[in-house]
């Protein structure tokens, strides 16, 4: 077990200081899962580690998945058993030893709507589908698959219409909080030895001949750059890796291409079910996921060529995917009842050479000139496998013996001693003097490092108090993610540290000024600084808001824009 090192300020300080002394073994470029996955396993085999992101942990993609951590089911009617049986595996590894603090099992409903062939087909499927888990030595403990007839399917899902059905079938799968996850990846390589700094962007590489030998980098919270010295380089960019590989006046092997991915919130109580629904499109699967207080439904899958720092909802999105949802229910949604809305862009290949390394057929990684790996495409859930593939390729480029990866065997932080502290939580609520379910929401999110925020709140009990109009979160957490967790502006923390801007009614509004007093002590702000941060978050939110009611994708994306990012990214 490793000591937890908190990404305070003034850890970033030094990161991008020691950055700046000598030579590292490996530069990450890119703080989302895959990129922060990377920065571990490279820490965890004994090397010299930086990762930089642009923007803030699980900025993009990572924050706004459908936070699911799966197999894909779809795939076995894709004949691709490989990609399944990996996905799988890697769902076990995160239920059972990587994360089981943020990772947890969640039932899915398959309607069935034909008496004849759809059961016998889509049964074996599912069959398959419990069976590659098993086979894997990981399965999770997740129960096996059920047939249910047309009652005890709607025993379990009472909101569905009574003709969308003849039966179903029930299987098991997993959800995390993604920008969570992806936040203790980073840490987790912090804490060995990886040095971290979001809000720091690569300005350009720095070559040696044809060779990438690092990368300028610019702190965009001062304007400072500095040089960091590095034997191989991983771009990790996602949806960015264009724009990064045209830096290195290269030209990619592959191409990614961004594919928007839309989801709605609206409250638990809109449709009584005690599972989550997967559902038939035309096109692909809709997902009605459990997730606290709300349903997340979703998702789409279309081309995006706009910004793509905040892909935007446009009311032809939220129509689409109320109207796939309501062809099953007995009492249909309307928009009124969707209280959050969120995008993501899938980061999608569209081209390789024949020089390119072809690991699987959801990611690739290539090396296109010495010392410079790329990695891209692929799924969250396979995130643990694309960072072992990018760093073994980097290491090939190391003149040194690299042990192999231990990534599979590594917990996360918050992981070792989640179990016991989870059965002692009435204790820790008796000694802590908060409800029992505040101990439980605490440690569901930070896992055994919640008696680090139980301290906090015995220091000064008013942290032990909700957030304004988020019931859900407490003062503490605000305080928390300045402190430990990275945290650098009031969007950081209402978007990714807690999923406030997706849960509460009025996105955080209410909560923003409360959480910028929280943050200002510790990030040395004045009372016009954290006047500029509020200011900020509000017309983020009323920009979002105005966007979701436009036409189309350009109409949107141009409204979105009216709100620029607090710190620049050019």
């Amino acid at each position: 077990m490793v000591d937890p090192v908190a990404l305070s300020p003034r850890a970033r300080t030094q990161a991008l200081a020691d950055m700046g002394r000598g030579e590292l073994d490996v530069l990450v470029v890119g703080g989302g899962v895959v990129g922060s996955g990377a920065a571990l396993d490279a820490a965890t085999r004994g090397l010299s580690v930086g990762l930089v992101e642009a923007r803030d942990w699980a900025s993009g993609t990572s924050s706004r998945s459908s936070k699911l951590i799966h197999g894909g089911l779809r795939y076995l009617e894709m004949l691709d058993f490989r990609l399944v049986a990996e996905a799988l595996k890697e769902r076990g590894l995160l239920l059972r030893v990587l994360a089981p603090h943020l990772v947890r099992p969640v039932p899915f409903l398959y309607p069935l709507q034909h008496r004849v062939t759809e059961r016998p087909y889509v049964g074996s499927g599912v069959l398959l589908y419990d069976a590659l888990a098993r086979a894997s030595g990981t399965s999770g403990g997740l129960p096996l698959h059920r047939h249910l007839s047309r009652r005890r399917a709607l025993h379990e899902a009472p909101a569905l219409r009574s003709d969308a059905l003849v039966g179903a079938i029930q299987y098991w799968d997993a959800q995390v909080d993604d920008a969570r996850h992806t936040l203790f990846l980073a840490r987790t390589a912090a804490s060995y030895g990886a040095l971290t700094a979001n809000r720091t962007r690569v300005s350009r590489f720095l070559r040696q001949g044809e060779r990438v030998v690092g990368a300028v980098v610019t702190d965009l919270e001062s304007g400072d750059e500095t040089e960091v010295r590095a034997k191989q380089v991983i771009n990790a960019t996602g949806v960015w890796t264009d724009d990064t590989q045209a830096m290195a006046g290269t030209r990619g092997q592959f191409h990614v291409r961004a594919s928007k991915g839309v989801h709605l919130l609206v409250p638990r109580d809109r449709i009584n079910s005690r599972t989550g629904l997967i559902l038939r499109t035309e096109k692909s699967v809709l997902f009605v996921i459990p997730w606290g207080r709300h349903w997340i439904i979703g998702t789409t899958d279309t081309d995006w060529t706009l910004d793509k720092a905040h892909p935007a909802l446009s009311s032809k999105d939220v129509t689409y995917l109320l109207e796939h949802v309501n062809s099953v229910l007995a009492t249909p949604l309307v928009p009124e009842d969707v209280e959050g809305v969120y995008a993501g862009l899938r980061p999608l290949l569209s081209g390789e050479a024949a020089e390119t390394s072809k690991l699987s057929r959801e990611h690739l990684v290539a090396h296109p000139v010495p010392g410079l790996v790329v990695v891209a495409g692929g799924k969250y859930t396979t995130y643990r496998v694309m960072a072992k593939d990018a760093v073994d390729e980097a290491v090939r480029g190391l003149d040194e013996k690299v042990p192999d990866c231990v990534t599979h065997r590594v917990p996360l932080l918050g992981a070792d001693g989640y179990p016991a502290l989870w059965n002692s939580r009435r204790r820790l609520a008796e000694h802590s003097g908060l409800h029992v379910a505040r101990v439980e929401h605490l440690l569901n999110r930070y896992g055994s490092l919640a008696p680090e925020l139980l301290a906090l709140v015995a220091a000064d009990p008013a942290l032990g108090e909700a957030l304004p109009s988020s019931d859900d979160y407490l003062r503490v957490e605000a305080v928390y993610a300045v402190t430990h967790e990275g945290a650098r502006h009031v969007e950081d923390v209402l978007a990714r540290r807690t999923r406030i801007s997706i849960e509460s009614w009025d996105r955080g509004v209410d909560a923003a000024p409360t959480v910028a007093r929280l943050m200002a002590p510790h990030l040395g702000w004045d009372r016009a600084h954290e006047d500029r941060e509020v200011d900020h978050y509000l017309k983020r939110v009323a920009a979002e808001r105005e966007a979701q009611q436009q036409p189309d994708d350009r109409t949107a994306d141009a409204v979105r824009l009216g709100a620029p990012d607090i710190i620049p990214v050019t």
